[in-house]
């Protein structure tokens, strides 16, 4: 009798929860988070523009990937110089793979030549959680109106192998180049590939802790 009040009780939190999860072409939702250079960013105050959400953590072999290939860094130069915002955002928390100090990140930027509009630190995993980001990386972009345009893997190829990525489709690219053209994002939504974001543990729940590490 007991077991089965718990399991109805999980099952009424994933319905609630899943009731209030992002869902591509609906408004995306608006959050505030601060800066590792101390700004405060609010999703709103870039309406009129495009916006890419890359969820990250250094530690992860799924981000080294696409950092140590310089792919990542190579896609934030090309879309901010188009005028996209492009927003990293680290939402692993103190004493988890991928937390870092707001010095600590300055000098990963530095070193790794990244060029993100900010990099946004979620060490409570609110903003992570208000979009049910799964993994790193996972990646959203909102448009100009305010809605979600895309939700997903940052390629077609989930591994971790940086001589897979020139042969891979880039969803965000194409995501992108298709919606500034007028036409509708062939590929919305695809599976997030990468490691498990490492939220803290409470009881609010633990979206880590429901995807494996490593999710390909």
């Amino acid at each position: 009798m007991k077991r089965n009040l718990q399991r109805g009780l999980v099952a009424l939190v994933l319905l609630i929860s899943s009731s209030y999860a992002v869902k591509v072409a609906e408004p995306a939702p608006d959050f505030e988070a601060t800066d590792s250079q101390g700004q405060v960013h609010k999703l709103s105050q870039y309406r009129g523009k495009f916006v890419v959400l890359e969820w990250h953590n250094n530690g992860c072999p799924y981000t080294q990937k696409h950092y140590e290939s310089g792919n990542m860094q190579q896609l934030q130069r090309e879309w901010t110089g188009k005028g996209v915002v492009w927003l990293t955002v680290i939402s692993s928390a103190p004493g988890e793979q991928g937390y870092v100090t707001a010095q600590q990140e300055n000098e990963y930027i530095h070193r790794m030549k990244a060029s993100p509009t900010a990099a946004l630190l979620d060490p409570q995993g609110e903003v992570g959680r208000l979009y049910s980001a799964k993994t790193t990386p996972h990646m959203f972009i909102v448009n100009p109106a305010g809605v979600l345009i895309y939700d997903g893997g940052i390629d077609s190829k989930a591994t971790t192998e940086q001589a897979d990525i020139a042969t891979a489709t880039n969803y965000v690219s194409q995501a992108l180049q298709e919606s500034m053209a007028g036409k509708p994002v062939s590929t919305p939504t695809s599976r997030p590939y990468g490691c498990s974001v490492k939220y803290a543990h409470d009881a609010g729940g633990d979206l880590g802790t429901r995807h494996s590490t490593c999710q390909r």
